[in-house]
């Protein structure tokens, strides 16, 4: 091991302070050799070992009691994290990513520096800079975050589990930092004796052992024996101080090793006898410069005097001090004691706590000044205290209190002369100081912010209304108004109560919060509160100043008033085959309707049988799109709408429970829509819709009903199996008719919707209701009389029955009351058909299939002939509009097979009869020969037809539209095909093709179409008006603005295109405006009078220091922006590099340029005060070299170090060459080789 002694000029200084003056002083031209120093004195040797500890040591040597040791408080450690143990493994991402997220997490909340590198082995080395703390934090944190974690488990007895912890949890923490592991050791409490270790595998070894050791030296302790002695007396047994003592000092016993019990005890009385006690007093203040840090100061007056120095403890009120020594030293131990007592002092200045701010200065620097100067000193403030308190050593003190006394009253002469501080006081009531303060100090900070002021709210236990603010006057009086009118606002506040049904709760908070949200923002003030859903409460809070409540109130109120009228709900019928045509192809219509009422329309699934359309919003909107839903279905069938006058006070009777009556009428009447009014409106008109036939027999069934209601009406019910029903009905209602018609009731069946399907309800007259009760019980009876029949059908003809699953089989079992209807076995050949279930409706069955059998000898095969290109449009989407024809003729419709125009060979087939249909052509219809032929009309019907539209050229594009957009929704809305010729065709007739019933509208709306696309050409042509305006190019800036804020005015309030010529241009100074011809002489307009206002403008050159430049501009700008925009002035400052940097142009106004430039010159004076300032610090901070230099000078040429009795005397080397690397080398140099040395020899 090497040691280097470094010879410094303050230790050079330290050790000539220690020589004698005679010694220092001396001729400057020759040096008594008397009073040079040894080379001993001067260069002490180093010890070469350690002393014996069996000896005393020696008091030291110059080296420990003159130079002190100097350390770097910065140090660096490298750690190293193997790839097995790496937390993140991720090569790519080295330098980036969590890893380099939790690096600099670790440099932020330890103050260490980190730097990472990788090794070859992937390994990660971690070098760790910065103060010891930092860096074992540091560590300990690299440890847990950025290498797996192992655990282990160390088991010591549970009473040696305090030892580890130590003292408040020092000892652990130190272990813990010093082995960069997490030790969890069991509550007191917990009867398990096994400490937890968490960490890497190395720190978990470290951190075993040292367990383990310290478990161990407690084994060993506990073999010691316990004396009981008092303390007091031996620190003064001198043999006590010279001999190793292992002592340990544990519930007010020591524990001495080594030291037999009767020593102990002669040493007792030793001291007991010799020793004498004197108790003085001194302030309770004060003790604690007597006890000094860690009690030094009382183990030096031990060491010094050897008297023992006892001080009460802090919780006492006492302040008797007692020594405890020999008689001859008591004295000067007191007056050490009294020495350390007034060495350090305390000292209050009275300064207003207003003042406090300014006293400390921004950032501390006028306190920073006085604590540099005076380290020792501490300064206390104490706010909303008018002192300042100061303690230290009193010579410190006193010049301390000087100097603040003196910024003070220099603070105070400025306020009552310049006005510069003021404060005012405001009494404002507690509770509202959470308030006037914000969220988290929102309020108060930007206040403080603005007005540039101290604000001080008093804390809650205070209980204070006053609120004290310091700073300029003007900010001071503004601040005032300010939280004054925050005040005054809080007691205005009002908390109200809205009713708003809960339906509307959602709606008016909106998707993700954004109409509240709009609502916040417009009153920022109010808090709005709605209750919880699941409360069902329909109370909505608002809170905040009473006319903000008012005004956030009504308009909430008017909201809730719209959403009110946008919820009117109405039901329109329309008959099912019309709901297809009021959605239109792709959701057309519907969508139209919605859009131009306005409105929520809902149509029932396809798979339901309600034929209501739901229209939902405003009321007159719902009337409008109600009646366009209604003009729909009119135009598509010959319906008819008739109003009946009938009592508003029957209508409930005639509607019935769940409209079971009004429902059994509409379907009676062939599906006709009855529309009552509103319950309580008071209106005798109920509508009825449908066609005309069907209208007046639903008209009368409702006056005779609405009749009997009136004179006498009478219900009764009955029940019947649900399969009867249908045969009680009869086909087309005619069995029930005629019960109606013979006895005047009125019978009522159940819907699918109702529970009970047996009931069976008569209306009418008593003699009525009780006549046709007796039929209807009859017909139930002769039903429950099941019987078997049989009947003879051509085998031919069984194939019709039982196909497509037994369809025609099951549909008569439902129509005659669930007649069971048995074929014989397929093969069989014969013609018996068994029919089995009541009398009545076995006969009906059987007369009903005789009519099928009639008609299927009497079913003829017709052939239509039609083009196969236009099958598909006659089956229609999915084939609905051939299902249709087959169940409105009763009539089989067959299409036939795509033709195939090539063999297998390819070659191309023709035709046998060029004058003979094709097979493709053909479609074939199978039913009475009446039924085909009607089928056959109606499909030629459905046959497309083309017509030709006479369309401009120069327009068909436009009718395309983009992508064919526009054409694609004229064919969606109208439902034909339109075809467009090919642009080089150059033909102006366009194709349109559809149905016969179709083409008119679609020849309407195409026509229309072009209509408006020649107001749009003629509308493009009024808009391409040109006007070229000449303006200066170097205005073009100007005119466009910031972000080109200027010119996208001009052309949006103009409705114009403003084009600024290109940079290649010739005319760089033409200005193009494009649009009406009035719009674009009101944008030239514009645009000339900025112009002119351009030209009125000055431009002046000021000298503006280029040191203050960067402050004038502020931070990004926002300081020049802020003036330029205050004075209307453009302020341009020089390039770097420039000739002259000190050069500053203003533009603008002639006045405005004036002012601007003051306020200007004002900024730069006041600003280069402090560069002044900054500028004198730094030329203090580093002297310049020349003023080294030349004091170099004045001291005139150095001769030297000159020692006696050195090395180089006493032999024939000469002294060392202080210039010479070999005679004194430099760290790292290589050494030469090994000689005899004047320094003796080398240990490196």
């Amino acid at each position: 091991m090497s040691s280097v002694a470094v010879l410094t000029q303050e230790s050079f200084n330290e050790h000539r302070s220690g020589l004698l003056p005679e010694q220092v002083g001396g001729s400057s031209d020759a040096v008594d050799e008397d009073n040079l120093p040894t080379y001993k004195d001067a260069f002490p040797p180093l010890p070469e070992k350690a002393m014996s500890s069996e000896g005393p040591q020696e008091a030291g040597n110059a080296w420990t009691s003159k130079i002190r040791p100097l350390r770097s408080s910065i140090i660096t450690q490298v750690f190293h994290v193997p790839l097995e143990e790496r937390k993140y493994k991720d090569m790519n991402q080295f330098g980036e990513g969590d890893q380099a997220k939790v690096c600099v997490d670790i440099m932020q909340k330890t103050g260490a520096h980190l730097e990472l590198s990788m090794a070859k082995d992937q390994g990660l080395s971690i070098m760790v800079s910065g103060k010891l703390d930092a860096v074992m934090k540091a560590r300990k944190e690299i440890v847990s975050r950025l290498q797996t974690q192992a655990s282990a488990t160390v088991a010591i007895p549970k009473e040696h589990h305090r030892f580890v912890i130590g003292k408040n949890g020092e000892k652990l923490q130190e272990l813990e930092l010093k082995t960069a592991t997490k030790i969890q050791i069991p509550r007191p409490d917990d009867p398990s004796n096994h400490i937890k270790i968490s960490g890497t595998k190395e720190g978990l070894e470290k951190a075993k052992h040292e367990i383990l050791l310290i478990s161990a030296e407690q084994v060993e302790n506990c073999a010691v024996e316990k004396v009981c002695s008092v303390q007091m007396f031996i620190n003064w047994v001198p043999y006590l101080r010279t001999v190793k003592v292992n002592a340990n000092n544990c519930d007010g016993h020591l524990c001495v090793i080594a030291l037999g019990v009767d020593v102990s005890h002669a040493i007792f009385s030793f001291q007991k006898r010799n020793a004498t006690t004197i108790a003085v007093e001194v302030k309770k203040s004060q003790h604690k410069y007597v006890i000094g840090p860690k009690g030094n100061t009382l183990q030096e007056i031990l060491d010094r005097t050897g008297v023992s120095v006892e001080i009460p403890p802090p919780d006492s009120s006492s302040e008797t001090v007692i020594l405890r020594g020999e008689p001859d030293r008591l004295g000067q131990a007191l007056t050490e004691v009294y020495a350390k007592a007034n060495s350090y002092t305390v000292s209050s200045v009275s300064a207003p706590s207003w003042l406090h701010r300014f006293i400390i200065g921004k950032k501390g620097q006028n306190l920073a000044k006085i604590t540099q100067q005076m380290p020792k000193v501490h300064i206390e403030f104490t706010e909303g205290e008018d002192k300042i308190t100061l303690e230290g050593p009193t010579k410190d003190v006193q010049m301390v209190q000087s100097q603040i006394e003196a910024i003070v009253t220099d603070l105070v002469m400025l306020s009552l002369y310049y006005i510069r501080m003021d404060y005012a006081e405001i009494s404002v009531d507690p509770k509202f100081h959470r308030h006037l303060i914000g969220k988290g100090g929102a309020n108060i900070n930007r206040i403080k912010d603005q007005h540039k002021v101290s604000v001080r709210i008093p804390p809650d236990n205070e209980k204070s209304n006053l609120i004290r603010i310091e700073g300029d006057p003007q900010g001071v009086q503004e601040a005032k108004k300010e939280l004054l009118e925050l005040a005054s606002r809080m007691e205005n506040e009002r908390t109200k109560d809205m009713i708003i049904e809960q339906r509307f709760h959602r709606a008016i908070i909106g998707q993700k919060g954004e109409k509240i949200k709009e609502i916040r923002d417009k009153f920022p003030e109010v808090i709005i509160n709605f209750p919880d859903p699941a409360q069902k409460s329909d109370i909505v809070q608002l809170r905040g100043p009473r006319t903000e409540v008012e005004k956030c109130t009504k308009f909430m109120q008017k909201m809730v008033a719209e959403m009110v009228e946008n919820s009117h709900s109405v039901s329109v019928p329309i008959f099912k085959q019309f709901h297809k045509n009021i959605i239109g192809k792709g959701g057309a219509n519907i969508k139209k309707i919605r859009e131009e009422t306005n409105t929520k329309i809902d149509l029932p699934a396809e798979n339901s049988n309600s034929e209501m359309i739901v229209i939902t919003g405003k009321k007159a909107n719902c009337e409008a799109a109600r009646n366009r839903i209604l003009a729909i279905q009119k135009e598509l069938a010959n319906i008819m709408e008739v109003e009946v006058s009938i009592p508003s006070k029957l209508h409930n009777s005639l509607i019935g429970s769940k409209g079971r009556f009004v429902r059994s009428i509409m379907e009676e009447c062939g599906g006709v829509h009855i529309h009552f009014p509103t319950e309580g409106s008071g209106i005798d008109a109920v509508t009825i819709r449908g066609p005309a036939e069907e209208v007046e027999k639903a008209k009368k069934q409702l006056l005779s009903l609405a009749e009997e209601k009136q004179t006498k009406s009478h219900t009764a019910e009955l029940r019947a199996k649900p399969e009867y029903h249908k045969f009680l009905i009869g086909k087309g209602g005619g069995n029930i008719r005629k019960v109606r018609d013979s006895t005047g009731a009125r019978i009522i069946f159940p819907t699918a919707e109702d529970k009970d399907q047996e009931l069976i309800t008569v209306i009418g007259t008593e003699e009525a209701v009780a006549e046709a009760q007796k039929e209807l019980e009859a017909l139930i009876k002769s039903l429950d009389n099941v019987v078997e029949d049989f009947m003879s059908v051509d085998p031919k003809h069984h194939r019709y029955f039982v196909a497509r699953r037994g369809q025609v089989l099951r549909e008569l079992a439902e129509e005659y009351g669930g007649v069971m209807v048995s074929f014989p076995r397929t093969g069989s050949q014969s013609e018996k058909v068994t029919l089995k279930g009541a009398k009545d409706c076995v006969e009906a069955a059987k007369k009903r299939m005789f009519e099928i059998v009639e008609d299927l000898d009497a079913q003829v095969t017709m052939e239509c002939v039609i083009p196969q290109k236009f099958h598909r449009s006659i089956m229609g989407p999915k084939g609905a509009r051939i299902q249709q024809i087959t169940r409105d003729h009763n009539v089989q419709i067959k299409f036939p097979e795509r033709e195939d125009l090539q063999e297998s060979n390819g070659e191309i087939k023709e035709p046998a009869d060029p004058a003979a249909p094709k097979k493709c052509d053909v479609i074939v219809l199978s039913g009475r020969k009446e039924r085909c032929e009607a089928a056959v009309e109606a499909l030629k019907a459905l046959v497309p037809v083309t017509i030709e539209v006479e369309v401009p050229f120069e327009l068909h594009r436009y009718i395309i539209g983009q992508k064919g957009s526009g054409i694609r929704k004229m064919m969606d809305e109208f439902e034909v095909n339109i075809q467009v010729p090919a642009p080089e065709l150059q033909s102006d007739i366009i194709s349109v093709t559809g149905l016969a019933t179709h083409l008119d509208r679609a020849k309407e709306g195409l026509l229309e179409r072009v209509k408006e696309l020649q107001a749009e050409q003629e509308d493009r042509a009024l808009r391409s008006f040109k006007l070229t305006i000449t303006v200066d190019p170097k205005y073009h800036p100007k005119i466009i603005g910031r972000k080109g804020a200027i010119i996208t005015q001009i052309r949006t309030e103009h409705d114009v295109n403003i084009q600024f010529p290109e940079k290649n241009d010739e005319n760089q100074d033409q200005i193009t405006i494009t649009g009406y011809e009035q719009n674009a002489v009101a944008a030239r307009d514009a645009i000339q009078a900025i112009v002119d206002e351009l030209e009125e403008m000055i431009s002046e050159d000021i000298n503006l220091d280029s040191r203050v430049h960067a402050r004038v501009i502020g931070a990004r700008g926002k300081g020049i922006r802020k003036i330029m925009d205050e004075f209307k002035v453009d302020v341009r400052f020089p390039q770097s590099g420039a000739a002259d940097p000190n050069l500053v142009t203003v533009t603008g106004l002639p006045e405005m340029v004036d002012e601007a430039i003051d306020h200007l010159l004002n900024l730069e004076e006041e600003y280069m005060a402090d560069v002044v300032e900054n500028e004198s610090k730094m030329a203090y901070m580093k002297p310049s070299g020349t003023a080294a230099a030349s004091s170099e000078e004045a001291r005139g040429p150095s001769k030297g170090f000159v020692v006696r009795e050195a090395p180089w005397t006493t032999s024939s080397e000469k002294a060392p060459d202080m210039s010479s690397s070999e005679d004194f080398p430099s760290f790292g140099a290589p050494v030469a080789a090994a000689r005899a040395s004047p320094w003796g020899p080398k240990r490196f």
